[in-house]
């Protein structure tokens, strides 16, 4: 049995785990705090493999921890970034209506945008969007100047950095395999060692459910995987784009639709769809394992889900199956893209926490048990939002424990 007790051990480093420890340092500079990362390496999942946006706050429902989080993390994540020379670029995104039926939608993006105090949110005509993106086709667009772009795997280096900087530790290549409560403190089992800890905070992404049942709670949601394959543009066609074209979000899902992105350290990625896929880390078109793909058929959300929502997923999955289908959903807000100025980007996979009823838990989520917090739920933008979040989880437990 191990001999040393840390006060907090946190299960991943990913951007809200070491964010968590980050903030838990400055929080209890006494503390001796432990992160254990499964991966060789931080941000290796979610945090690294997504479009690297900083986003604004302008879509989310005002109060929600989602836009207060938002907001709050990019002020942060923009200053710590500035002050750790991380790559980032305050670029600013165009948010763009392609038909006249979609104005009434535009417009309430608008106004929720505004509801939310967004800085420097502007409705602008055909012609101002030609002065920012020449190349984009619309019939009315937002400008949202605060948004930018990000090295999000730069960012978790400097957060990981600092956490040792601070007297404390970060260990690789240890996946938790158990937790045991006992009388005074939790032993956290992984492939290589016994670690002994006074509390625990998981936030483990895409297998946050399975940490939760180690410990003996019982989530009320169900991860399940959606992958996001995307393209890039080649050299010779990235003149099409300045900064960011997004289309207005889907109106049942938490899905931004297929967008263009500059990305911090060069390059522009076209994408994301968003299909199921039977492995947590399953980035490869074919990728599947016979466990978690059980675990998700025998899931009856996710039946639900799909039964209401079936139209769009044979959508996604001809996106995914075409490259013509996925130019077309390009071209609506780029004409010019042609399928010969693509090339395939690697993709990544999003944990979507699934209720038993089919709902999509969209907003952070939360379960507490005996000196034990469990993130069970951090969608997009919990990369902008990081930071933030770390601080709720740091009032959390003063609360808690």
């Amino acid at each position: 049995m191990p001999e040393k007790t840390y006060d907090f051990t946190i299960v991943g480093a990913g951007i809200v785990g070491l964010s968590t420890a980050y903030k838990l340092s400055f929080a209890f500079p006494d503390a001796d705090v432990l992160v254990l990362e499964k991966e060789p390496r931080v941000a290796a999942h979610q945090t690294g493999k997504n479009s690297g946006v900083i986003h604004s706050g302008i879509y989310y429902k005002p109060g929600s921890y989602k836009a207060k989080n938002c907001i709050n993390g990019r002020h942060q994540l923009v200053d710590f970034c500035k002050n750790n020379n991380v790559q980032i670029d305050i670029c600013g995104k165009v948010i763009v209506a392609t038909d006249e039926h979609e104005l009434p939608r535009l417009q309430a993006v608008f106004e929720r945008g505004l509801e939310n105090k967004i800085e420097g949110l502007a409705r602008i005509s055909v012609e101002e969007l030609k002065d920012i993106e020449p190349h984009a086709h619309g019939v009315g667009a937002i400008h949202v100047p605060c948004a930018g772009i990000v090295d999000y795997s730069g960012m978790c280096q400097k957060l990981l950095q600092k956490i040792e900087e601070a007297g404390n530790t970060v260990l690789f290549d240890q996946e938790v395999m158990g937790i045991k409560t006992g009388q005074s403190n939790l032993t956290i089992r992984t492939k290589q060692e016994n670690y002994n800890s006074q509390y625990l905070i998981n936030c483990a992404g895409l297998y946050c459910d399975h940490v939760a049942k180690f410990a003996g709670v019982k989530p009320p949601i169900q991860i399940v995987p959606f992958k996001g394959e995307y393209y890039e543009l080649k050299e010779e066609a990235e003149y099409l784009v300045n900064h960011l074209i997004y289309p207005l979000p889907h109106e049942d899902f938490p899905f931004l639709g297929v967008h263009f992105t500059r990305m911090a350290l060069g390059g522009i990625e076209c994408g994301p769809n968003a299909v199921p896929v039977f492995k947590r880390e399953g980035y490869e078109k074919l990728s599947f394992d016979i466990e978690e793909a059980l675990e998700m058929m025998n899931y009856p959300g996710f039946w639900k889900l799909s039964l209401k929502h079936w139209r769009m997923g044979v959508d996604e999955y001809r996106r995914s199956l075409s490259k013509s289908a996925f130019v077309k959903g390009l071209q609506k807000l780029i004409p010019e893209v042609k399928a010969e100025h693509l090339r395939v980007a690697p993709s990544g996979v999003r944990a979507m926490a699934l209720l038993p009823n089919g709902e999509i838990l969209d907003d952070f989520h939360f379960e507490v048990a005996e000196r034990q917090l469990h993130v069970l739920n951090a969608p997009s933008p919990a990369a902008t939002a990081g930071l933030a979040i770390g601080d709720e989880i740091v009032e959390k437990v003063r609360a808690l424990f």
